[in-house]
């Protein structure tokens, strides 16, 4: 009888771990797949900034050391390896973009030209998919943080080595409001 107990306690912890254990998998893959939408909608976003550089230079074609810094901010963009990495260089790109906004007040023309308009159309779209993707992707890693920091998963984490994982935040309170760009 005691045998049995001793054999029913053991099954027991373990169905208690693989369930946790399960949970916490299924949590990290979550949180990595709602990286991957962020990935798509910025690759998008890096798409669309020298088209958006291309039709801006036909119009201001002495504003060269602004496309340099676009250009710049957003290779670096591209080449951020690290969550935080990543949201440092979304931020330069933002507010270097809102630069080039900000110069196109300057021309009238660019700011009744078509491709100009449309490619920011298409920006601002872009933009409100990257917000949602990281509203996503952060409900997930503080769900991920939760379950490890809870008892008794915790537990199981620690054994298995799961970690946290960063937030993709916005690091400057000026830049957590969109831009406005009146034309």
């Amino acid at each position: 009888m005691t045998m049995l107990i001793i054999l029913g306690v053991i099954v027991l912890l373990v169905a208690i771990v693989v369930i946790f254990y399960n949970s916490l998998v299924s949590l990290k893959n979550r949180a990595q797949e709602a990286w991957a939408d962020i990935d798509v909608q910025l690759k998008r976003r890096y798409d669309l900034i020298p088209n958006l550089v291309n039709v801006v230079k036909g119009y201001a074609t002495h504003e060269r050391e602004l496309f340099e810094k676009v250009t710049q901010a957003r290779a670096n963009a591209i080449g951020a390896q690290s969550v935080a990495d990543k949201a440092e260089a979304e931020n330069v790109l933002s507010g270097t973009l809102k630069s080039l906004f900000a110069v196109s007040e300057n021309y009238p023309d660019l700011k009744a030209s078509v491709n100009f308009l449309e490619l920011q159309r298409e920006l601002t779209d872009t933009e409100d998919k990257v917000q949602a993707a990281r509203r996503f992707y952060n409900a997930n890693v503080r769900d991920l943080a939760i379950k490890i920091e809870s008892f008794p998963s915790n537990i199981v984490a620690k054994i298995f080595n799961f970690k946290k994982m960063d937030l993709f935040e916005i690091a400057e309170p000026a830049q957590k409001e969109a831009p406005q760009v009146q034309f």
